[in-house]
């Protein structure tokens, strides 16, 4: 069967296409970018990549006629929260025109459960989403999820955060709200379990785990799981824009979409009963196992997708293609370079940096630098980074994007996603005479970006002084 696959680089296309391969079926994996797709992860044989954006109807002609099924895995989490949803409609709508003109007979939509009478913003556009992609052209089928809990999803690792930092929680009333988490392993097995089940043609479903609970009552036995004794207590007073604040600071989410989910919090997210699961043969795990199995995969370092790769900054609408070459002029640069005695290991250092490793020097520095990120707004430290010592094309690696990742021309370029009066890169590169040359390059944005380069210049004079030296010669 050939599936159109959307959202390809997203946390759950990246959980589901391993799935589809499995079970022998071709499939063409929509991407913005084919440079941010890892192909390598799924053996390379069965799927094809195209670049599609679907907000621009002239891409979309790239999609072939000849598809059976569409997995739509789409979401958009603009910067400017108030933008998401327009821009959603604007994707839905673009596609359901683009798939009608297919051979496409089922199109499977992972959407929120909708069954409160006043939704959030956020669940109010997946909504108009699943209504806007109805059509006469082709079957919709619905799966609506909860809290999806599972390495590297949003949810859980937010859960993780305020769990892991947290002896005693001061947090805001909403998490009395109730919920109805679902493991990752389910949703997947759901998103593949219905591909052309005709009863599922124009239907839509709430999917989820056994568990009813509280958001606190999820946190309390989330902490019981990893042993932690941990105190919450609720208080009236915290506006959503506080609890915004509350949940950016100390969780790795950024501002936009702590408000969204502070937002989404407040609405109770419980399935109603269906056959589904019991007509698929499906037995949706419990809350602990969900948290148990994915720690399993945290430990084994087999974390196949995280959150934090998606990608809202305007910088890359253009492609990865037009970052990779690091502007020369009009830009200051901090060069260091340094003879190599064993490649292989200062690679693996070098594809290592940043998350737990660190930054090899000074990570004080680099942790105030985190601190003074997030109180303007930016991603801070925290996102961290989904493997200990892989790396691919679009990887997050703390505030900083991978760019490019080629072991074979030993170069790695990052690109800064902190806040900046100006864009900065940062590349390591070892030559041909074994020299590791790496360069901090800072294009100024006006009189404040070149006052800000002279304001870290001192700081920088030992930062990457000792850094390159670090890379070089530890043995981690």
């Amino acid at each position: 069967m050939i599936i159109l696959l959307t959202g390809a680089t997203g946390y759950i296309a990246q959980r589901l296409l391993p799935v589809l391969l499995e079970n022998k079926h071709q499939i063409i994996c929509c991407v913005r970018d084919k440079n941010r797709f890892d192909q390598s992860k799924f053996g390379g044989t069965g799927i094809e990549i195209i670049e599609v954006d679907f907000m621009k109807k002239e891409t979309l002609q790239n999609i072939p006629t000849h598809i059976d099924v569409v997995y739509y895995l789409m979401h958009s989490m603009s910067n400017a929260k108030d933008d998401f949803s327009k821009a959603e409609l604007i994707t839905a709508t673009n596609f359901k025109e683009r798939i009608a003109a297919t051979h496409a007979k089922q199109v499977i939509f992972l959407s929120g459960i909708v069954n409160s009478v006043h939704l959030s913003k956020h669940l109010s556009s997946r909504l108009k989403v699943e209504q806007t992609l109805k059509s006469d052209s082709y079957a919709l089928t619905t799966l609506r999820a909860g809290i999806i809990v599972g390495s590297g999803s949003a949810s859980f690792e937010i859960i993780r955060d305020l769990v892991e930092k947290l002896p005693v929680m001061i947090a805001p009333k909403w998490l009395n709200t109730k919920c109805q988490p679902i493991g990752i392993g389910d949703v997947i097995r759901f998103l593949a379990a219905v591909m052309f089940k005709k009863y599922t043609f124009n239907q839509a479903y709430d999917i989820a785990g056994p568990d009813v609970m509280t958001y606190k009552q999820m946190l309390l036995r989330f902490a019981k799981v990893r042993g932690l004794k941990r105190k919450i207590f609720t208080v009236p007073v915290m506006t959503p824009k506080l609890s915004s604040y509350w949940l950016y600071f100390v969780t790795s989410t950024s501002y936009p979409l702590a408000s969204s989910l502070v937002e989404s919090m407040k609405v109770d997210v419980v399935a109603e009963p269906n056959d589904l699961a019991e007509n698929l043969q499906i037995h949706p795990i419990n809350y602990e196992q969900a948290i148990e199995l994915a720690f399993g995969k945290i430990e084994q370092n087999q974390v196949i997708s995280s959150w934090r790769d998606a990608m809202n900054n305007t910088a890359y609408n253009n492609g990865f293609s037009n970052l990779v070459e690091v502007p020369q002029r009009g830009c200051f640069k901090d060069i260091r370079k340094m003879k190599v005695d064993d490649t292989e290991r200062v690679l693996e250092n070098i594809w290592s940096i940043g998350g737990v490793t660190g930054w090899y020097y000074a990570n004080w520095l680099w942790d105030i630098r985190g601190f003074l990120d997030k109180l303007f707004g930016g991603v801070g430290l925290q996102r961290g980074r989904t493997s200990l010592n892989a790396l691919a094309t679009g990887s997050v690696i703390d505030f900083w994007r991978v760019i490019l990742a080629d072991k074979k021309e030993k170069r790695l370029l990052l690109y800064a996603e902190m806040k900046l009066p100006g864009e900065a890169w940062l590349e390591f590169k070892i030559d041909e005479q074994n020299i590791l040359i790496q360069t901090a390059t800072f294009r100024p944005l006006g009189i404040s970006g070149r006052l800000y380069w002279y304001s870290v210049l001192p700081f920088h004079a030992f930062i990457f002084k000792g850094m390159i030296r670090n890379i070089v010669n530890s043995n981690k």
